[in-house]
């Protein structure tokens, strides 16, 4: 598969997604979000891709927010419309079953940081600057910013991000729980493909249904939550790999998964 904006390439169960808008820091604009949107259902439906590794081409940037000359064309409609198809494929992202890490290596504003924050897991270059700067622009985070950053760093770091629209360091997005790790610039890929190893040489129907409970539980209430994640767990008892798992650790041997 070709596109205008994006890399795509699926390699030893990884997808790797690549920004490819360089010269404007990878800003996203309507084709690449369509793009982005074609290349999540092929991954999805694909049998061989088992983790997602998105980040952004050249140096500087993941994704340096919107692109500001689309943006600025916007009217009442058109931006909603523009707004919801962007959620639907952040949306998509989150939950297509399918583990995603974030290799922010630069800029992720806007737009950006609302894309890795679909992601299951993002780690960050010592050179990257995370924020919602959309106030500055005299509008708010279109794409979830303002509803994942709330849940995942709580309302106060939340409020401080969109309401000031300032970037703050990888350092810092660690402080607060936005990244889970931070290397240096070199290490950032190679950290992520190692990560990326660990869970494919996991039960892929655990790790989807693993996925299933943290991602649907926390917008439970506890007691709901604690039922899905026991019937989740009821069918993972189903599974040949939950055999598989048992008997290798048992036989003191590595499993060997099928994803049944």
């Amino acid at each position: 598969m070709s596109f205008e904006n994006l890399l795509f390439e699926k390699r030893d169960g990884i997808a790797y997604i690549t920004f490819n808008r360089p010269k404007v820091l990878n800003a996203l604009n309507r084709k690449t979000i369509e793009e982005l949107h074609q290349v999540l259902v092929d991954a999805r439906d694909d049998s061989t891709v088992r983790v997602l590794i998105l980040t952004g081409a050249g140096e500087k940037a993941f994704v340096a927010g919107a692109d500001i000359n689309e943006l600025a064309q916007q009217t009442p409609a058109g931006g909603k419309e523009f707004s919801v198809y962007g959620q639907n494929t952040a949306r998509l992202l989150e939950t297509m079953g399918k583990p995603s890490i974030c290799a922010i290596n630069g800029f992720a504003l806007g737009d950006g940081c609302e894309m890795a924050l679909c992601c299951s897991i993002r780690i960050a270059s010592k050179t990257a600057k995370l924020g919602q700067p959309e106030v500055k622009l005299g509008i708010i985070p279109g794409y979830g910013g303002s509803q994942r950053l709330a849940r995942l760093c709580g309302k106060g770091v939340a409020h401080e991000l969109c309401l000031t629209g300032e970037m703050i360091s990888a350092e810092e997005a660690q402080r607060v729980g936005l990244v889970n790790h931070v290397y240096e610039p070199a290490e950032l890929l190679p950290a992520a493909e190692t990560m990326a190893k660990k869970i494919i040489e996991k039960a892929p129907l655990a790790v989807k249904y693993c996925m299933e409970a943290i991602e649907r539980g926390v917008e439970m209430p506890l007691e709901e939550g604690l039922f899905l994640e026991a019937t989740l767990f009821g069918l993972c008892c189903a599974t040949a790999d939950m055999r598989e798992g048992t008997k290798a650790f048992l036989e003191k041997r590595a499993a060997h998964f099928k994803g049944n």
